[in-house]
């Protein structure tokens, strides 16, 4: 019997890490992401395998909460090989690179303090560094488009169907055969909505004997792509009226470039006022340049835009800034501007230059447009905070605050259970991808609408399938 052990993403939302041991001796690993948030602790512990025992490394998606710990893989003996999209390498390579130039910085920043002490000692070290990134890249890696078939061995197949996330996100269908039987293993990935600006709807796979189902927002549902659209714009015209600028905390990848679309056809329609629009993030910059290199994998309005405009995320109110001189001088734009920011949790990058300047004034306003983890700044301002600490200078939280979950890259409630429904054969479900008090709101949604008992998935427990 085939098992499966998840050392990240059991009942919490980061940290994707799948181990598959099959009947014949191969290991699979379905991601290795890094855990965010509350349990970002668990990023320095031992994996709960050995890494040098795995022979495939399948990854789903470019998003750091699924690729983050694969320096760290590597560094700890991993040498099979890696299947995934070539654009999921690309992103991969900004989203770590940038990931370990943090840690790098952090580090240092801690190391100097420390010093001061005398307790440099205690202060671990990075994760992992640039160097450990690139050696990634020297391993032997297959690249797949959607639906084409990969044997691994023998007696394993392997198959990669859209998402509809991010950009050439992926549900992994694995399929063996053991004994003379044939058995079917499904991860959802993180599974996009029916109406991404960007993204075209996730594939539905025909059957799966068991399903790894992502379960993120598995306790709501979204307000519609419209509803999310007026919001946002209300928001912005609003602001502008009493002088302020807007701040959109945004993750670089997918959510980024669906904020570009839509203020894009807001300048079409002539909805948005006069501004300045600022792309302030070097990796989201990066990303949005992957996007355009493989913008044959996008939506039918990125098509339309590609051919009208010979581009598909640009137009005249926006600025790119690469540099941090650039990024300093939008500080002297008193009102009408727009400026788009990484993290998109607030837990670090240049959206904490602009929360000091501008979070204090209530003329401004913030906008969530991604999920908050527990944990993280971001999650702290939704849920409340009068006061944050940004670079250990307290600042008082005056502008509006506003979250319009509309725009997120993953399926709401609804979303999930009309994927399911539409298999033709579905087995056992299994929850991954999301907080317990989540998924037991999901868990009984699916036992009502689909006479399915799913199963929570805890932290590295055997599953035989």
């Amino acid at each position: 019997m085939a098992t499966v052990h998840s050392y990240g993403a059991a009942e919490v939302v980061t940290g994707s890490c799948h181990l598959i041991q099959l009947q014949c001796g191969t290991t699979i690993l379905v991601d290795c992401g890094m855990f965010q948030g509350l349990v970002e602790e668990r990023n320095h512990k031992p994996f709960g395998f050995d890494p040098s025992e795995v022979d495939y490394l399948l990854i789903t998606h470019g998003h750091l909460d699924h690729v983050g710990r694969i320096p760290k893989l590597v560094k700890e003996g991993f040498k099979g090989m890696i299947v995934t999209h070539r654009s999921t390498m690309d992103l991969a390579e900004i989203v770590l690179l940038d990931s370990a130039h943090l840690m790098e910085e952090s580090y240092k920043t801690a190391f100097r303090k420390a010093q001061r002490r005398g307790k440099e000692r205690e202060i671990p070290k990075p994760l992992y560094e640039r160097e450990d990134v690139y050696a990634i890249f020297a391993l032997p890696v297959r690249y797949t488009e959607y639906d084409e078939p990969i044997k691994l061995g023998s007696d394993i197949l392997v198959n990669f169907k859209n998402a509809g996330h991010i950009l050439d996100s992926a549900i992994i269908e694995i399929h063996i055969e053991e004994e003379g039987a044939k058995k079917s293993i499904v991860f959802s990935g993180d599974l996009g909505n029916d109406y991404d600006l960007v993204m075209s709807s996730p594939d539905i796979p025909e059957e799966a004997e068991t399903l790894f189902i992502e379960s993120t927002y598995g306790d709501r549902n979204h307000r519609g792509a419209q509803e999310s659209s007026q919001e946002l714009q209300r928001v912005i015209l609003e602001t502008f009226a009493r002088g302020g600028n807007v701040l959109i905390p945004s993750f670089a990848i997918e959510r980024t470039q669906e904020i570009l679309c839509l203020l894009k056809q807001m300048y079409d329609r002539g909805d948005l006022p006069v501004c300045q629009v600022f792309l302030d993030s070097p990796m989201a910059i990066r990303a949005t340049e992957v996007y355009k290199q493989y913008q044959e994998e996008l939506s039918a309005q990125c098509q339309k835009y590609l051919e009208r405009d010979g581009t598909i995320f640009d137009f005249p109110y926006l600025h790119y800034t690469l540099t941090v001189q650039d990024s300093r001088k939008i500080n002297e734009v008193d009102s009408r501007c727009i400026i788009i920011a990484g993290a998109g949790m607030c837990n670090g990058g240049r959206i904490l230059q602009h929360f000091k300047h501008r979070l204090w004034d209530e003329r401004n306003a913030l906008v969530f447009v991604g999920y908050q983890v527990e944990g993280t700044l971001g999650r702290e301002i939704i849920d409340g905070a009068k006061r944050i600490s940004i670079y250990h200078e307290e600042i008082i939280v005056k502008a509006s605050v506003h979250t319009i979950n509309g725009f997120s890259a993953h399926a709401d409630q609804s979303g999930l259970i009309a994927w399911m429904e539409g298999f033709k054969k579905l087995g056992k479900v299994f929850l991954i991808h999301g907080e317990r008090k989540k998924q037991e709101i999901f868990q009984s949604v699916i036992m009502k609408r689909l006479g399915k008992k799913a199963h929570i998935v805890k932290f590295a427990e055997r599953i035989g399938v």
